[in-house]
C-alpha cells in the first residue's frame, strides 16, 4: 500500500487488520476528513440471528461510529426474497414475508449492543430495503436501471463465475440479486447521502456494481470497501464450531457457549482476533498474542471476556468465566452450562445417551456421537463413557448429569 491514510477510521482499519480492498482509498480518506460519512452494510434476513461470521463487519460499523461517522444497518427485507448467490453452490430456500419480518425483528437485538441509534448526525439508523424494492415497477426498473449493467461483466465476477465453472445452475432470480444490491446503494445515496458501502471480500463485485451505478445514474462519487474473508489458522471457516453456527442471539446460543467458543481459539489466532473483535489497544493485543505455554490461556480468557462483554454484557462474561472455572478447575457442574431438559414422559421412557449428545449440541449426528464415544472422547459425570447403547431414565436424573465431549465442551441433562 503506497498511500498512508490520515483519517482515524482508515488508520484503525489498517492497524487492526480490517482492510482488504477499497475502490478509491485516497478519495475515501479525503471524504472522511471532510465531514461525517454515512456508510452501510447490508444483512439479509435468512435466519433469526446473525452469527460470528457477521461480527467482523459489525465491529467495522462500531469503529466507524466511534470515529465520528454514521453507520447504516440495512436489513434485506426485499433482497432476502431473492437470495444472494455469491459463492454458493445452490439457490437459497425462499422465505415467506412473515418469516423474513420475524427474522429481522430477532436480528435487531444484536445491533443495539454495538451501535448507538438515534437522530443525531453520527447516530446509527436501521433501514429496510423493502421500502424501495417492494414497490418497483419491473419495466421501469429494466429501462432506468437494467440498461446500465453489462451481462458480460456480471458473468466475469468471481462469485458468479466460480458457480458457472462448476456447471451449477444459477437462476435468473438469483442473477438479479447483484442489480438489486447495486440499486440499494443508489437509493441510500439519494435518500440519505450514503457515501460508502462495506462488506466482506465475497461482496466486492456487488459493491463495485453499486459504485458504478451511482456514478452513472446521478453522477455520485461513492466508495466501496471490503474486509478479508477470515478463516481460522487451522483452515476452518470463521463462525463455525463443532456444534454448528456460533449465533450472536443469546436465545439461540447461550452466553457460556459463546464465551467458550472464544476461549477455545487456537494459539495462533489469539492476537489477530483480539485486534478484530475487541477494542483492546493494538500493542496489548500483540503482547497477548505473542504469549506461549500456559500464559496464552490467560490471553484467551481476556479475548473471551472482551468479546462476550460486547455481545452479551459484562455480567454474562463474568458468569461464563466463573462457570468455566467451576467446570475445569474445581470439577463442578457449572450453573450456566447448556442444558437439555427432559420431560417426565421422556425420562420414564428413557433417552439414549447418543441422542442426548446430539440434543446438547455436543455432536452433530448420532453417527458422530457414537464415534465420539468409541474413540474415548465422551465422558459422563467426568467418568469415561464407553457404552453407546446406554439409556438414561428418570432414576438416573435425581441430580443433573454432566456430558462432556473432548476436554472443553460440556452440557447438563436434567428433568424439566
Amino acid at each position: 500500500m503506497t498511500y498512508t491514510p490520515k483519517s482515524d477510521f482508515l488508520q484503525i482499519l489498517i492497524e487492526r487488520g480490517f482492510l482488504a480492498d477499497c475502490t478509491d482509498l485516497q478519495g475515501l480518506d479525503a471524504a472522511l476528513l471532510k465531514g461525517v460519512v454515512p456508510a452501510y452494510i447490508g444483512y439479509d434476513a435468512t435466519a433469526k440471528s446473525l452469527h460470528v461470521g457477521h461480527l467482523l463487519n459489525i465491529m467495522l460499523l462500531r469503529w466507524l461510529q466511534k470515529t465520528g461517522h454514521k453507520p447504516i444497518t440495512l436489513m434485506g427485507g426485499g433482497t432476502t426474497k431473492v437470495g444472494d448467490p455469491s459463492f454458493r453452490s445452490e439457490e437459497r430456500p425462499l422465505l415467506p414475508p412473515d418469516a423474513i419480518e420475524a427474522n429481522i425483528a430477532s436480528m435487531k437485538q444484536v445491533f443495539a449492543k454495538y451501535l448507538d441509534y438515534g437522530e443525531g448526525a453520527g447516530d446509527a439508523i436501521m433501514l429496510n430495503n423493502a421500502e424501495w424494492l417492494d414497490g418497483l415497477n419491473y419495466l421501469e426498473f429494466l429501462r432506468d436501471i437494467g440498461r446500465h449493467f453489462s451481462v458480460n461483466r456480471m458473468l466475469s465476477f468471481e462469485s458468479v463465475k466460480s458457480r458457472l465453472d462448476r456447471e451449477q445452475s444459477l437462476s435468473f432470480l438469483e442473477f438479479n440479486y447483484m442489480i438489486l444490491q447495486a440499486y440499494d446503494f443508489l437509493e441510500l445515496h439519494r435518500r440519505y447521502g450514503c457515501l460508502l458501502q462495506m462488506g466482506g471480500s465475497d461482496q466486492w463485485g456487488n459493491i463495485v456494481n453499486g459504485v458504478d451505478l451511482t456514478r452513472r445514474v446521478v453522477d455520485g462519487h461513492v466508495f466501496g470497501l471490503t474486509t478479508p474473508l477470515l478463516t481460522t489458522s487451522d483452515g476452518r471457516k470463521m463462525g463455525k464450531s463443532q456444534g454448528g453456527a456460533v449465533w450472536l442471539n443469546g436465545d439461540m446460543l447461550s452466553p457460556y457457549e459463546f464465551w467458550q467458543f472464544w476461549r477455545n481459539t487456537t494459539d495462533a489466532d489469539v492476537g489477530r482476533f483480539l485486534k478484530l473483535y475487541t477494542e483492546i489497544p493494538v500493542a496489548e493485543c500483540e503482547r497477548l498474542g505473542a504469549l506461549s505455554g500456559a500464559e496464552i490461556n490467560a490471553a484467551k480468557i481476556v479475548l473471551a471476556n472482551a468479546v462476550t462483554t460486547l455481545c452479551h454484557g459484562p455480567e454474562a462474561a463474568a458468569a461464563a468465566e466463573e462457570t468455566a472455572r467451576a467446570v475445569f478447575e474445581q470439577g463442578g457442574m457449572g450453573e450456566n452450562l447448556p442444558r437439555v431438559a427432559l420431560t417426565g414422559d421422556e425420562a420414564a421412557a428413557g433417552v439414549s445417551i447418543v441422542q442426548l449428545f446430539v440434543r446438547a449440541g455436543l455432536a452433530r449426528s448420532g453417527k458422530e456421537a457414537k464415534r465420539l464415544i468409541a474413540e474415548g472422547g465422551a465422558r459422563l459425570n467426568d467418568a469415561p463413557l464407553d457404552d453407546a447403547g446406554l439409556v438414561i431414565t428418570a432414576q438416573d436424573l435425581t441430580a443433573p448429569l454432566k456430558l462432556t465431549a473432548g476436554r472443553k465442551r460440556h452440557a447438563l441433562v436434567s428433568l424439566d
